[in-house]
């Protein structure tokens, strides 16, 4: 099979494609998969310039994301049949093979059918942004309906789908984003308000929005400075949660207002291997693919690059300037 390798961390250079033995179902419940589409993340980047989470010796396949088709079962798997379409998020972190390939093998009980209208490389690009989303604000940041929220980066892959989950559950939005393209994008999405953020301070206007009371919640996924930042309008009791490690800052005003602050990074099932929370991830992507199908949540993919042009979408990500998800599709399957 052509799969991309990692040989070393560097620049997006580093990454090349190469003919590797195809895997092959071994234990009870795996299945083997043919994949179609393959999210890229900035975790990807992140792994192939400072190593992957787990440590492992390259060359390293990376990749979380995956939509694909069941092309061989081991004995024992009930849940899918060969020819379904499925979705997941497994793999691409060090311990496991990931995703930019054309094959891989996952245990059936961390993987979803995908959503039947939704085209493989839509369903490629939700898992990891939608289970990172969903946690962060429901689970982590426990919102309810006629809370306000506000969204940093609200177009990019996390952001764009937590501006709408948080809108359907009836929460007030609002998020920074970078020009007017990207406002009129979340506005259509569902966001009540946006912020210029280099045209004008988002406190202020976050401030102005609640009437001087801040936030009941935000998520935070940039990192720096900018967590701090954030603390100045979150009403007092509110929370936080943040996509990122905090540095070193000013904590007094997070501690005067008696912010809650939650960490959120969905690998951490995949890292110490708790197989029960893969396993709700798996559930929770069952949620998604309900929701895509009837419409209610959009995952919209920015760009669109084979195998072969993996830098390429690597690059991209890097600029930052895109609105949704890029994807890696395997040549001649749709």
């Amino acid at each position: 099979m052509k799969a991309v390798v990692m040989e070393r961390m560097g620049g997006p250079d580093v990454l090349s494609v190469k003919k590797l033995q195809k895997p092959s179902v071994t234990k009870p419940g795996e299945l083997l998969v043919r994949v179609v589409a393959a999210g890229v993340n900035p975790i990807d980047v992140k792994q192939r310039e400072k190593g992957t989470v787990c440590p492992a010796d390259p060359p390293l396949i990376l990749g979380c994301d995956c939509a694909g088709v069941v092309e061989e079962k081991s004995g024992g798997s009930t849940r899918f049949e060969i020819g379904d379409g499925l979705f997941f998020m497994h793999g691409g972190i060090g311990k496991e093979q990931g995703n930019y390939a054309e094959y891989t093998v996952i245990d059936e009980r961390f993987a979803a059918k995908k959503p039947p209208s939704v085209s493989f490389e839509e369903s490629g690009a939700a898992p990891l942004a939608f289970i990172t989303a969903y946690e962060s604000l429901f689970e982590r940041g426990k919102l309810t309906e006629g809370q306000t929220v506000l969204i940093h980066a609200g177009a990019g892959g996390v952001g764009h789908i937590a501006v709408q989950l948080a809108a359907r559950s009836g929460a007030r939005v609002i998020t920074t984003v970078s020009d007017e393209k990207k406002r009129d994008f979340v506005l259509g999405i569902g966001a009540e308000k946006t912020v210029l953020y280099r045209d004008e301070d988002f406190v202020q206007a976050v401030m102005d929005w609640t009437g001087q009371e801040g936030v009941d919640l935000a998520l935070e996924m940039i990192g720096g400075k900018l967590l701090f930042r954030t603390f100045s309008c979150v009403r007092r009791y509110g929370r936080v949660v943040t996509l990122l490690a905090p540095q070193e800052g000013d904590w007094q005003e997070a501690r005067l207002r008696n912010i809650d602050l939650s960490l959120e990074i969905c690998l951490g099932p995949m890292y110490y291997g708790t197989d029960s929370l893969k396993i709700h991830h798996a559930e929770l992507l069952e949620s998604c693919a309900e929701m895509m199908d009837n419409g209610s949540i959009r995952v919209t993919v920015a760009g669109r690059f084979p195998l072969a042009a993996v830098r390429e979408a690597h690059r991209l990500l890097e600029e930052g300037h895109t609105m949704g998800k890029i994807v890696l599709v395997c040549e001649g399957t749709r």
